[in-house]
């Protein structure tokens, strides 16, 4: 089965053959089979593991939906069982019981089983991860316990002193606390959560996870374990583990569900402690393609053209967290090749992608965005990637690369497309090199897309549809469908499942460019761009909501100030 399995990975691409080598040498020396050794140690995700288990063996995989709402076989199995063995029996019929498996080649858990029910055993393939948390749901997540246990601990320990630097690695050492931090990690990926913020208040933790822009509460752990939590995630980030008066940032790479997670860390001095937060880079679930982004037809045809430009600016605006870093690292992704160089500069670099040079600015020792990218320059880049432009000073050293015969792309913070050339004119840029230097603007916002088991048909009012925009000619198929959130348990009940572009892209045209020649205010130049075919982040919105990918509610909320 081994190497029929290992073939499947290898022909869809999941593995390649040196991975396979190594994961050989430690299956010799450990006796671990291949198909626990690959996910482990993040070669292969659990998913893709799953899946070439099911078409090796022949065998189902088990959805989320296809779990059943009560336990099948109710206390007559130990839960520690399930746990330790990850199975679950999903259906029981006179003739035979079916069990989602994580390792379906487990033949200690399927006699088991047999021997507990008196009755054959048909395994289904499960996600590991899936698994755990429908145990969690029909069981109980043994969260209690856990929490009484390093609670205990935490009260049996000596205080801890902020001087006393063993004495806070051994606490950020000991195995409660890297469990509760490692699933705490866990749980916050399998839920598509991009933040994880860990907030001290009086006599109280606050936990919560940023899931498709809004954030949730979680169950907390004890107060007490606060120190070691902080402590385990400074070490994990390389930080000081004794200082707790200054702020600090780090970085670190973790391994969850057989994928690698990359995680910026920001730690910050309260009235209360330490308040901590952890931002989730899964690039398994960012995918660097411009078109799955959510940049339509149309959107799409207009930065494509930008981006064939050899020089020029392309500036990409929005508030913070409206995926501007996403797009322009999709956007270096379609440039990547071994015929252009490419350089970022960043504060703080999000995502590694291979071929391209990155840079770190650091201020406190004169790695100002202007400063190494005048440096940059010397190395005869032909594209360069901007983090920012916060100053002045910034914007026309990447307008001097512009005309120099560099493509430079880079971020903004405006509200609209237009507005950001009258913020580089009120900066101080000369508008005659904004027309040389200008290719492209683009403006957008994140809304939340509808979850497609659960999202609800709605007929909106007449009057509605007219305030909204929507034509005469938008119903004269009737009136559009539109969806409202519903909530089921694969979107945790919010209704909305991931998020999507919304964006308005505006191209530097003759016309654009004689208008900013005239100083131009944001609104005249908005209209004349709508007049050339622009659509605004609003009409994009509107869009995708008669199309059914999200609510007008939703639209109206993230384009509300535009």
């Amino acid at each position: 089965m081994a190497r029929e399995l290992t073939d499947i990975l290898l022909s869809r691409g999941k593995i390649d053959r040196s991975a396979l080598q190594r994961a050989a040498h430690l299956r010799t020396v450990s006796g671990e089979p291949i198909h626990r050794i690959l996910p482990r140690l993040g070669m292969v995700s659990e998913e893709d593991m799953a899946e070439a288990l099911a078409e090796s063996l022949g065998l189902a995989i088990v959805e989320a939906r296809d779990f059943p709402p009560r336990p099948v076989l109710g206390d007559r199995v130990a839960v520690s069982f399930l746990r330790q063995s990850r199975v679950l029996p999903i259906a029981e019929t006179a003739s035979e019981i079916h069990v989602a498996m994580a390792d379906p080649l487990d033949r200690y858990a399927i006699d088991a089983l047999r021997l507990l029910v008196d009755k054959p055993v048909k395994p289904v393939v499960a996600v590991p991860a899936e698994l755990d948390r429908q145990i969690d749901r029909l069981y109980g997540n043994g969260k209690a316990e856990e929490a009484e246990r390093m609670r205990a601990a935490a009260q049996s320990a000596r205080p801890v002193d902020a001087q006393d630097v063993e004495r806070l690695k051994d606490l950020a050492s000991g195995a409660p606390v890297i469990r509760l931090v490692n699933r705490m990690i866990a749980e916050a990926v399998t839920r598509r959560a991009s933040d994880i913020h860990i907030e001290p208040f009086e006599g109280r933790l606050r936990l919560r996870y940023r899931i498709d822009g809004m954030l949730t509460n979680m169950d907390p752990p004890p107060l007490e374990l606060h120190a070691g939590m902080v402590s385990r995630v400074k070490v994990m980030a390389g930080l000081d583990i004794v200082e707790r008066r200054l702020a600090q940032d780090g970085r670190c790479k973790t391994s969850v569900e057989g994928r690698d997670v990359d995680m910026r860390i920001s730690i910050v001095p309260t009235l209360h402690g330490e308040a901590v937060v952890l931002r989730l880079l899964d690039r398994a679930r960012a995918p660097l393609d411009l078109a799955k982004l959510g940049f339509g037809d149309s959107n799409l045809q207009r930065l494509t053209d930008a981006l064939g430009h050899g020089s020029g600016i392309l500036l990409v605006t929005g508030p913070t967290g409206s995926g501007k870093t996403t797009t322009l690292y999709a956007a270096l992704q379609r440039l990547n090749g071994v015929e252009r160089k490419i350089v970022t500069v960043e504060d703080p670099v999000e995502y590694q992608l291979p071929g391209v040079n990155q840079i770190q600015v650091n201020p406190r020792i004169g790695l100002s965005f202007a400063n190494v990218l005048r440096s940059v320059l010397r190395h005869d880049p032909d594209i360069i990637m901007v983090g920012e432009i916060r100053d002045v000073e910034t914007a026309r050293i990447a307008v001097q690369a512009a005309l120099t015969g560099h493509l430079v792309l880079s971020t903004l913070h405006t509200n609209s497309a237009a507005g950001a050339i009258t913020r580089l004119i009120d900066m101080g840029v000369e508008s005659y090199l904004l027309t040389s230097a200008l290719r492209c603007i683009v403006a957008q916002r994140l809304v939340r897309t509808l979850c497609p088991e659960c999202r609800a048909p709605h007929t909106e009012t007449l009057e509605t549809l007219r305030a909204l925009g929507i034509t005469p000619d938008d119903m004269r198929q009737g009136r559009p469908h539109l969806y409202r959130a519903k909530g089921c348990e694969r979107c945790s009940g919010s209704g909305y499942l991931g998020r999507n572009s919304v964006a308005e892209v505006l191209p530097v045209d003759e016309t654009m460019r004689r208008l900013i020649l005239q100083h131009a205010d944001a609104q005249t130049l908005e209209r004349t761009a709508r007049s050339d075919g622009m659509k605004t982040m609003r009409e994009d919105g509107l869009a995708k909501a008669l199309a059914g990918q999200t609510t007008v509610e939703e639209v109206l909320r993230v384009t509300q100030a535009d």
